[in-house]
């Protein structure tokens, strides 16, 4: 069996983070992700708030600039899959039933777009359903478009879609959205898009693909169906944590709990990034997880070699 020093399991900003600084502290560092490095924040094109890119930077240049930073470190990177972990013996187990073993496990797997689980949902995706505006938004030039959600995402990604489509409708469960001031502000100013408040989505409808929702007023009670040739949903994220049930300690829906170290409920397993329960979920925030992981990880390590 292969060893480490340190296994980081997650390669989006957290994940990469953690492994600049553990290459930096010269540790023996595994670096796994089982889609392609950068995770889920590439399903955004430019990110707007991270320090020291006046303007935004596109995400693409963001998280090359990342891999490239961890690759100059010589840290070895795998694309692979998780499917388990033992938390005493701080062995992986991967897809192909190879396992890899370190002194410390980091764990940076992230979160995947939060269904909404109503009739239709399954069915149309990828036939006019989607979670992701820069994957398909060029699908939908000239056609109408509904995104589900209020938060900072619905804004982002509203913005970006109205650049094909020829309306863009956002859909919320509240009066007032929940995105940022800033970006309410760009919301307004953009004549193609426009608001359903108060309202929920509780069915997808179509032949081959998708052609209309179903539309409640959850102050009236009515429904009506609402024509559209695309859904797009952004309702929040659930952790990748399934591989890791009954191992650490999780809340109610799944993410991780730490502490302030990223320390998890197993000596030597830390946790960072969008799979940790936080209150805020930001690049920023997960770079800064991942750099105090990959500290404490170094720590945790050189006290066990004293």
């Amino acid at each position: 069996m292969e060893k480490h020093d340190l296994i980081i399991i997650g390669a989006g900003p957290a994940g990469l983070t953690a492994a600049l600084y553990a290459g930096r502290s010269r540790l023996n560092t595994l670096l796994i992700e089982k889609m392609v490095l950068g995770g889920r924040i590439l399903m955004s094109e430019t990110i707007e708030n991270y320090p020291g890119f006046p303007g935004g930077i596109p995400t693409q240049d963001l998280i090359g600039r990342m891999e490239a930073q961890v690759k100059e470190l010589e840290v070895e990177i795998i694309n692979d899959q998780v499917l388990g972990i033992d938390c005493i013996k701080k062995t992986i187990e991967l897809s192909a039933g190879v396992f890899r073993q370190a002194e410390s496990l980091i764990v940076a797997s992230g979160a995947c777009p939060r269904k909404l689980n109503i009739p239709g949902e399954d069915k149309f995706t990828g036939r006019g359903v989607s979670y992701c505006a820069t994957c398909d938004g060029p699908f939908f030039k000239n056609k109408k478009i509904a995104i589900v959600g209020g938060g900072n995402a619905v804004a982002e990604e509203a913005m970006y879609l109205s650049r094909f489509a020829a309306e863009v409708n956002i859909i919320h469960r509240r009066k007032d959205l929940r995105a940022s001031a800033i970006l309410q502000e760009r919301l307004q100013k953009n004549k193609k898009i426009n608001f359903i408040l108060d309202s929920i989505v509780t069915e997808i409808k179509g032949e081959e693909k998708v052609s209309a929702v179903v539309i409640k007023d959850v102050l009236k009670g009515n429904s009506c169906e609402f024509n559209c040739d695309g859904v797009f949903i952004y309702i929040g994220y659930e952790p990748e944590t399934a591989f890791l049930k009954g191992k650490l300690q999780m809340d109610d829906s799944g993410f991780i709990i730490t502490d302030e170290n990223m320390l998890t409920s197993s000596s030597g397993i830390f946790a960072c990034g969008d799979c940790r329960k936080k209150g805020l979920y930001q690049v920023v925030n997960a770079c800064g997880d991942g750099a105090v992981a990959a500290d404490s990880a170094y720590k945790y390590i050189a006290n066990k070699e004293k």
